[in-house]
């Protein structure tokens, strides 16, 4: 290295040096990033993930059209009519585990399906009891809900029958238990209804929610059976096929293409929509095919599925609105809200979010009463029931390593904004527990956690830019954490997406970029890093470029080798050449940093919020390695920055140290080091002048001593 430092810098030095760079301090090279050596491996993954999560540029308006109101209440009491059994018998598909279900309710008089509203769980019901009660001659009946206090009547009592309707023999019957009842056990009921149409010789089904009463009958109860809905599709044919019945055949075979063409399939964002939702669709599809709903209108109605969706899981999640009984709702709560920040996460790391978010719901519900966690629980099992998720296997991102985790996600790429904005913008009291929450994600220095909670911190930001500014940004900023201002800063850059929010956050960035605080400061040249809120990656590097005279270049060269990992180098190198030659030493200073920071760096730690699919194969190569294999195109303009640093007094030993380093890493990586290789000589030619014999001398032996 000495012999580079003598006969290369040296006597090139005296020639392509500008006569200020002969004098000052030597440059240094920041050997960190500003989160020091947290907060960097597996941040790309995160930011990846989640912004394919909140999916921030494709929400249109939720409702399609309609209004979306509260989900129904228990369904009506009284006989089910001829018709309507016809209808469910030519209509209804079962699912799986029919058949031992009719056999149990035959030979027990008593069933109890515990499963989600709009699951089908009530259409079977119906079907078992129709055909139970027609073997007998009876009819069926629905009698609302189960009693839901104290330990009522013996099992003979006719009062023990919901509606006070005297039990007919061979009768079938419908009831419904409460959504979350406290105040009596769900199998001391279950036994003495099951005694009581036993007695009368009928039958009886019991629908119970998922929730506290369905996980303690199905852990215990003979009669409790998880319900599994049938095949959507087949739910989908049948009503489309009852539905156009009188119509001629084409319009149901256009209906059926309709179903399948990827636009709706987009549009509706769910994998596989319950009964209750095929049905609708059906009717959706239906009246397309007649030309009683447009094209766009119909896309429109299958973009209200899950918004519809979200605002049935929040409609009644706090009553009876007091702790410790609004505990187990508030819980069902925090775990939609948590999946949809972490949704294709870690499940530990959802669970987790998930308890920090009840105990923050709890506490603003009742302040006088601090709950605690239920120590034996089954939050794995709870997750997929109560959000329709799916636990799987994956990977998490550690730098040089992956490790293998349980993951969680929700069935359709469009129920994670839904539960975000159907929580943010119409529950308003729920706003301040979740701020708090996601800011004490944002201080976490996992970025699996922190990038997570910051994208979303931005998204809801933009939803509502005066509250987020207040309640989620400006402590964030402001905060003493390095981690908490980068999460600020990734916030505000994916708050700037939305063109009417983003002259505000330029203008905020711009005042704190000319203003003494130093955290602020640093918090504007984090955002800028990531080529949204100014703009574009060239702006940015501009509003970098005035940082850079009062941090001397460490944020900003940071934020500006992020920039140089994004979507247009060429751009940013193009800007950082022509620094070379500006009479502003912070400029040039910048340009240098940004160039050797590029060497050290490895790709994967400077990610953006924008994608950069060309440099993916090289995440574990120093950047500028990378870039020399993905955009060739950068070669040149990259050689001129290096040799300027080379050759230029102040920076000429930083340079090398960078570059020595450079080498050594590409010497144990074959495909590294024919990238270096390629390079180096045109590192080592000035322009159009032939190559420097000694050089490249020094620069082959510096390969050949490594």
């Amino acid at each position: 290295m000495s012999g580079i430092k003598t006969g290369y810098a040296d006597s090139r030095t005296r020639r392509n040096t500008p006569p200020e760079e002969r004098t000052g301090a030597p440059l240094d090279i920041p050997v960190d990033s500003p989160l020091g050596t947290a907060g960097e491996s597996g941040g790309a993954r995160a930011a990846r993930e989640a912004r394919a999560s909140l999916r921030h540029d494709a929400h249109p308006e939720p409702h399609g059209g309609e209004v979306l109101s509260a989900p129904a209440g228990p369904f009506p009491e009284g006989p089910v009519s001829h018709d309507e059994l016809v209808r469910l018998r030519r209509i209804h598909r079962r699912g799986p585990g029919y058949a031992a279900m009719r056999d149990h309710l035959r030979r027990t008089h008593l069933l109890a399906l515990c499963g989600e509203p709009g699951t089908g769980r009530g259409w079977t019901a119906l079907a078992l009891l129709a055909e139970l009660a027609g073997t007998t001659g009876g009819g069926v009946w629905r009698l609302g809900a189960a009693p839901a206090a104290g330990p009522g009547p013996g099992p003979g009592d006719e009062c023990a029958v919901p509606a006070g309707e005297k039990t007919a023999r061979g009768h079938g019957y419908l009831l419904e238990l409460p959504t979350e009842p406290t105040d009596f056990g769900p199998g001391g009921l279950l036994d003495r209804l099951r005694a009581h149409f036993a007695e009368h010789e009928a039958f009886a089904v019991v629908l119970v929610p998922g929730g506290a009463a369905a996980d303690r009958l199905l852990r215990g109860h003979r009669h409790a059976v998880p319900y599994e809905p049938p095949a959507a599709a087949d739910v989908l044919d049948a009503h489309l096929s009852d539905l156009l019945a009188d119509e001629p055949q084409d319009l149901l075979r256009r209906a059926r293409a309709t179903a399948g063409r990827a636009e709706v399939t987009e549009a509706l964002g769910l994998e596989e929509p319950l009964p209750g939702e095929a049905a609708r669709l059906a009717r959706h599809l239906a009246q397309h095919a007649r030309g009683a709903l447009s094209e766009a209108e119909l896309l429109a109605r299958c973009r209200s599925f899950a918004p519809r969706q979200a605002c049935a899981w929040f409609a009644d999640a706090d009553r009876p609105g007091t702790l410790p009984a609004a505990l187990p709702a508030l819980r069902r709560a925090a775990l939609r809200i948590a999946l949809a920040v972490f949704d294709g996460s870690s499940h530990s790391l959802t669970a987790e979010a998930a308890e920090l978010l009840a105990w923050e719901l709890a506490v603003t519900l009742d302040p006088q009463y601090a709950p605690g966690r239920p120590v034996f629980t089954a939050p794995a099992d709870a997750l997929p029931a109560a959000a329709r998720a799916m636990l799987g296997e994956g990977v998490e991102d550690l730098g040089e390593a992956s490790v293998p985790v349980r993951t969680v996600w929700f069935q359709g790429r469009r129920l994670a904004p839904a539960v975000l904005f159907e929580v943010w913008d119409h529950h308003h009291n729920t706003r301040g527990p979740m701020a708090r929450w996601l800011r004490g994600l944002c201080d976490d220095p996992r970025p699996q956690v922190w990038v997570r909670a910051a994208v979303a911190a931005g998204v809801l930001s933009a939803r509502d830019y005066l509250y987020g500014l207040t309640e989620l940004l400006l402590p964030l900023a402001r905060g003493d954490s390095p981690v908490q201002r980068m999460a600020a800063a990734t916030a505000l850059a994916e708050a700037s997406r939305d063109a009417e929010v983003r002259p505000a956050v330029a203008g905020l960035l711009r005042g704190w970029a000319e203003g003494g605080d130093e955290r602020e400061r640093e918090t504007a040249a984090l955002a800028h890093g990531y080529g949204l809120a100014a703009g574009s990656p060239a702006a940015s590097l501009e509003e970098l470029g005035r940082i850079a005279a009062a941090d001397g270049g460490s944020t900003a060269s940071y934020s500006a080798v992020r920039l140089l990992a994004g979507a247009d180098p060429e751009a940013v190198l193009g800007r950082l050449a022509h620094w070379l030659a500006d009479t502003r030493r912070s400029r040039r200073d910048l340009a240098l940093l940004t160039a050797l920071r590029a060497v050290r760096t490895r790709t994967s730690h400077l990610w953006g919020l924008r994608e950069a699919p060309e440099l993916a194969p090289y995440a574990a190569w120093p950047l500028a390695t990378g870039l020399l294999a993905a955009r060739p195109e950068c070669r040149t303009a990259l050689a001129e920055l290096l040799r300027a640093a080379l050759t230029w007094a102040r920076s000429a030993g930083a340079a090398e140290d960078a570059l020595v380093g450079w080498m050594r890493r590409a010497a144990g990586d074959e495909r590294q080091l024919a990238v270096l290789c390629d390079f180096l000589p045109l590192l080592a030619q000035e322009g159009r002048k032939p190559l420097d014999p000694r050089a490249a001398t020094r620069i082959r032996e510096v390969l050949e001593a490594l």
